[in-house]
């Protein structure tokens, strides 16, 4: 059976006076004269038969019949909006991106706003973990992995060849070995194996220190938190000159010592399956852009 419902734009003149108790001001929202306004509502009041609308000199009140049907299309134009709204959000490109805590805390995050400048349209939803998702299972778009870039059944692009140093707050004036040696380490644990040592022992070995102590210290459990340490002068941390760009720039932490120690890399790696959308694709080259500042 047929609804019988009044005209969409008689209803929208009804709601929009009623809303502003104003013909005058229900005109300018709608982008129509007063007299139009008007005349729409003595239509609608004409095809329901009853008043809804008391008339006064500057205002207008509603009556007992127009504050129900004024409840009535109200709510009804509030459920068409959320409607709308909700397929508007379903339509906007989402890209999933999976890294490390570490990593998204110090490099990814604070480059953000540029995405979204670039990219207004495209929602970024960044899943943080030290473990890495199955891509397969289609939950993530991109990950950003830190690895040798062989990742099975995946395409994996270089993103950035990271190095470790030993690094300190100026304040701690560790310029030589020997300053080194007057000072707490500052230790971090890595969660999965890796193919290569990147800790204390490692480096001391390279720099040929055997009497340098490198179990003793301060230890985290999460690299990010190591990184704030090295900043509040609690130490000496070896870590990722990937990961402390911004505090190298700004001169909180410095490197003096040597060697240099070879890492791994951040590969962005993506499933076959994401291969042919076009958001993700548009953020994988917003990263290799990126990347190419530093």
């Amino acid at each position: 059976m047929a609804r019988r419902i009044p005209s969409l734009s008689a209803l929208r003149a009804f709601e929009a006076a009623a809303r502003l108790r104003s013909f005058k001001q229900a005109a300018d929202e709608l982008a129509v004269t007063a007299t139009a306004v008007s005349h729409r509502i003595r239509a609608l009041e004409d095809d329901i038969g009853c008043r809804l609308f008391v008339r006064k000199t500057r205002a207008v009140d509603l009556t007992s019949e127009g504050r129900s049907l004024y409840s009535a299309v109200r709510e009804g134009f509030d459920t068409i909006a959320s409607g709308v709204e909700r397929l508007r959000q379903r339509a906007r490109p989402l890209v999933r991106l999976s890294t490390t805590p570490a990593f998204a805390a110090k490099w990814l995050v604070p480059r953000l706003a540029d995405l979204q400048a670039r990219h207004p349209n495209i929602d970024v939803h960044v899943h943080a973990s030290n473990r890495p998702v199955d891509l397969n299972a289609g939950a993530i778009d991109i990950a950003i992995r830190y690895g040798q870039g062989r990742y099975e059944g995946m395409k994996s692009t270089l993103l950035l060849q990271d190095r470790f140093a030993p690094v300190a707050s100026p304040t701690l004036g560790v310029v030589t070995v020997a300053d080194l040696q007057r000072r707490t380490l500052i230790h971090f644990d890595w969660e999965q194996r890796l193919p290569v040592d990147l800790t204390w022992a490692s480096w001391a070995r390279a720099a040929q220190l055997p009497d340098l102590n490198t179990e003793a210290g301060i230890r985290y459990s999460d690299e990010s938190h190591a990184i704030q340490a090295a900043v509040a002068g609690q130490g000496v941390a070896l870590l990722s000159l990937v990961l402390i760009q911004q505090e190298l720039q700004l001169g909180v932490l410095e490197s003096r010592l040597e060697p240099v120690l070879d890492a791994l890399a951040y590969y962005i790696v993506r499933p076959e399956r994401s291969l042919h959308d076009d958001a993700a694709s548009s953020v994988e080259a917003w990263l290799i852009e990126q990347a190419s500042f530093v």
